[in-house]
């Protein structure tokens, strides 16, 4: 964590210093503002945070609850929303208190006594062989407090506004708030108040039965339910030997799938209710917590769950359903309004999917807002938007369909007991948020340069690696260092030659500190150099080889109000007495010397070689706006 260059910091460094909207914010709703999300679960909360980092933005977001979430809900964090959680600064501090699923069991029906179960496989938990990060389980009550923290503590001081619920929008042809918007008091001396505000753009973020995407006239496009589950949050004595380990469990009597809960004690299962009738009319969903620890019970026969309190209950229909798009653009006309999350696409809680997608979806939106508001990117980047997060939020769907009906089956239709174990393993990646990838787009190459940097594939996250920070001799993980600030990431890998020898690397250094260079042409007067891109240098030579006096300027820029030195932007990758390959060879990165380019989002934009000064150059000017005549700050 950097601190200390704008003047020294006693108090939490975590507290960022308010600036422009978030001084003085005003405590009631304005009547125009820049963007409105409505609904503060996930994705919500993430773009909160996010946009709390462009304090020259009025963002506000309203839930109809009169407070934070308290129980239930979603549960399940994947790696890749871990490492997000590491660019938003709390990822350590989730870790330390979530339950950390290091193995997940399965068990099934004993060929001997068909009516009892027998542990059939153990298997370490994916995380342990694909990210440094763990797969972990934690209320997603703590996740939204998390990003709350975030967004109040970031500089634009973002706090939802509680008891205001959304009750519809309409998009006007022109004005700089087209988006007009009626939404109520729930509570308090105003409670029954209706007001109407306006918004440049507005994000719903309001669940599976979002007002913001009926007021669109988008529409869920999929089957709703076929099957429900119980689920409930308990407080148990047992015999099942396996109550604090992750297990899918198959029976005669249907099926579960058990998740220890954070806290040592606490366990969340998912109990198998069977098929729903066509008739049924949602009459599954009133099925008594009696009955569903009933069928628990018997599901998990012999053991047997003596359950002491039910922190908390429901039962679902299992709906895989993709909205027909994520935004209101039509007609050549840019969005105004966008769908994350649950409002654009739901499926089962089973894969542990729910919640990390619909981060991502925010991570993938707020930073584009924010360059677009503040005049760093043109409007056209919007549509970037529903492009890329509908096919990711469709392979979703199929890959939880496919899960769910192996996770429903019965016993007799199981040929290969090890099939959940095989299936649960050979599809990891998936699951925790790494497969993902955008297509070629104006934030996108195509795969030209791919070969320089093999293992960075380009519209995938970037797989961070560890590396030596030169300043002092510190090992961390290249990508740990990339915060979720609005910033791009040029890494620029050397070429062979040490620092301070005639190299390409001190050529791009040379080009970069140049006025026609993106770092002059994209970056405001005034502001400071890295304020836009955030550049490091990575040099093939050991920590001991890279002598930091003689690094290229450009690699140690001056930031702040006091002009100070930032010293953390120079890595060695070369190997040292605890490692053996470095970061080159782990990610096939070409030792002739290559810049990766890394979104705002960490997924990569672009490989180039270092002499490819102009198409990097094109690349940027393809999706920023030149900034000397951009009007707003932030």
């Amino acid at each position: 964590m950097q601190f200390h260059h704008h003047g020294y910091v006693s108090g939490d460094p975590r507290v960022q210093d308010a600036v422009g909207t978030g001084v003085d914010r005003p405590v009631e709703l304005p009547d125009e503002m820049d963007v409105l999300i409505v609904g503060s679960g996930p994705a919500g909360m993430l773009l909160s945070a996010q946009l709390s980092q462009f304090p020259g933005i009025t963002t506000r977001i309203i839930e109809r609850r009169d407070g934070r979430l308290v129980l239930g809900q979603a549960d399940g964090i994947q790696p890749r929303s871990v490492e997000t959680f590491q660019a938003f600064g709390f990822a350590e501090r989730i870790v330390a208190e979530a339950y950390n699923i290091a193995y997940m069991n399965f068990w099934g029906p004993d060929p001997e006594n068909p009516g009892n179960i027998i542990r059939t496989a153990r298997t370490e938990d994916y995380a342990f062989k694909i990210s440094e990060f763990p797969h972990l389980i934690v209320n997603q009550a703590r996740v939204l407090d998390y990003f709350a923290e975030a967004a109040a503590h970031g500089p634009g001081r973002i706090v939802p506004d509680y008891a205001i619920e959304f009750l519809g929008l309409t998009v006007h042809e022109h004005g700089d708030h087209p988006v007009e918007v009626r939404v109520r008091h729930t509570a308090g001396p105003r409670a029954g108040e209706e007001r109407t505000v306006r918004a440049t753009y507005v994000v719903g973020s309001d669940g599976a039965r979002s007002g913001v995407r009926e007021a669109i006239g988008r529409a869920h496009v999929g089957r709703f339910a076929a099957h429900a589950w119980g689920v409930m949050d308990v407080l148990v004595n047992t015999d099942f030997p396996d109550w604090r380990t992750k297990c899918a469990i198959n029976s005669e009597a249907g099926n579960i799938l058990h998740i220890p809960r954070e806290g040592g004690y606490l366990c969340r299962m998912y109990i198998d209710l069977g098929e729903v009738a066509e008739d049924d009319h949602h009459k599954v969903r009133q099925t008594p917590i009696e009955e569903v620890i009933r069928r628990a019970n018997a599901i998990l026969h012999p053991y047997t769950l003596d359950v002491k309190q039910v922190a908390w209950h429901s039962v679902y229909e299992v709906g895989h359903r993709v909205t027909d798009r994520f935004d209101d653009a039509g007609d050549g006309r840019s969005p105004h309004v966008f769908l994350t999350g649950d409002a654009c696409h739901t499926h089962s809680a089973k894969a542990g999917q729910g919640m990390n997608v619909s981060m991502q979806d925010g991570f993938n939106l707020g930073w584009k807002l924010g360059h677009v508001l503040t005049g760093l990117a043109p409007a056209s980047l919007l549509d970037t938007y529903s492009a890329e997060r509908q096919p990711v939020a469709q392979q979703l769907i199929d890959f939880d369909r496919e899960w769910s009906s192996l996770m429903a089956r019965k016993p007799e239709e199981i040929s290969d007991p090890q099939e959940l174990a095989t299936f649960y393993l050979g599809t990891a990646e998936f699951p925790s948020g790494f497969m993902t990838q955008y297509g070629p787009s104006e934030i996108v190459t195509d795969a030209a340069h791919q070969a320089l940097a093999a293992g960075f594939p380009l519209g995938k996250r970037f797989k961070s690696v560890e590396v030596t920070r030169v300043c002092d001799g510190n090992v961390i993980h290249l990508g740990h260092h990339a915060k979720a600030d609005g910033r791009w990431r040029l890494y620029a890998f050397a070429d062979a030659p040490a620092a301070g020898e005639s190299s390409a690397l001190a050529d791009w250094a040379e080009w970069l500190a140049s006025p026609g260079s993106p770092l002059a042409r994209f970056t405001r007067d005034g502001a400071d150099v890295d304020a836009v891109f955030d550049v490091k240098a990575i040099y093939q030579q050991s920590f001991e080889g890279v002598d930091i006096s003689r690094v290229p300027a450009a690699f140690l820029p001056k930031s702040g109000p006091l002009g100070l030195t930032d010293w953390e932007k120079v890595y060695a990758a070369g190997p040292d007495g605890w490692r053996s390959v470095d970061i080159f060879t782990e990610r096939e990165v070409s030792r002739d010397g290559v810049v990766v380019v890394v979104r705002p989002d960490q997924y990569v934009s672009a490989v180039v070689p270092l002499t490819a000064t102009g198409e990097l150059a094109a690349f940027f000017e393809g999706c920023m706006l030149a900034q000397q005549a951009a009007a707003r700050t932030g």
